[in-house]
């Protein structure tokens, strides 16, 4: 079989000690998974269950580099997430056996036109332009969980912009813990080996400049460092 036009190129991740790369199939979101980010986005914790969304597997940077500048908005802004990343799946998967799913852990940003969220939430109208947009997805190199096979709820997870602190929690801090989250999202979809997940950001986003240069960190991990070009 030939095509029509040569196809993408496979999306990918490097691994923390080994010269394999991690093929990347989907890019699942939680938002608001952090009590003190929903609250900064003018929700309620209390009475609001976290969301999901996707984006592209184009949208990775792996371990980062140059993130340009994106077009059509005047409202950049960082979220630093823990990101999770699936070997295999299914559907309906427990949350006590979820962690048999993973292959590992990494430091990711969900980067957002915050302008143009705004927009489609007065409208109610899908967040893709905000969210999933080219180069929105910076990723650092996943550790295999047999080297970190557990990520503590007192491990800090953090973000920097020209080495001013941002964004700092601990991952307990999640409103929904990782195991709850493969469970839920294998009620949605079938999972498969390759997606990734991002966790959702702790409160302190906020706008990111041309020239500023951004440490993304979760303990325990290889750090995300990119600059704003």
């Amino acid at each position: 079989m030939t095509y029509l036009f040569e196809p993408a190129a496979i999306t990918s991740l490097p691994i923390v000690g080994s010269e394999k790369l991690f093929p990347v199939r989907r890019i699942f979101c939680v938002g608001r998974n952090y009590a003190e980010h929903t609250r900064e986005m003018g929700g309620n914790p209390e009475t609001e269950t976290p969301v999901f969304f996707l984006k592209p597997a184009e949208a990775l940077v792996a371990e980062g580099g140059d993130i340009p500048y994106p077009s059509a908005t005047e409202d950049f802004h960082h979220e630093v997430e823990l990101v999770v990343a699936l070997k295999s799946g299914g559907t309906n998967i427990s949350a006590t056996e979820s962690l048999q799913h993973v292959f590992g852990f990494a430091v990711g940003v969900d980067l957002t036109r915050r302008d143009l969220q705004k927009i489609c939430k007065d409208n109610r109208h899908p967040w893709d332009v905000a969210k999933a947009f080219e180069h929105s997805a910076p990723c650092g190199k996943i550790t295999p969980s047999e080297k970190q096979s557990t990520l503590p709820d007192s491990a800090a997870i953090s973000l920097t912009v020209n080495l001013d602190i941002k964004q700092k929690a601990r991952l307990g801090d999640m409103i929904w813990s990782v195991e709850n989250i493969i469970a839920h999202l294998s009620r949605l979809f079938e999972l498969r080996s390759g997606d990734i997940i991002m966790t959702g950001t702790p409160a302190g986003v906020g706008p990111l400049h041309r020239g500023e240069t951004v440490t993304a960190t979760v303990e325990g991990l290889e750090p995300l460092v990119f600059r704003v070009s």
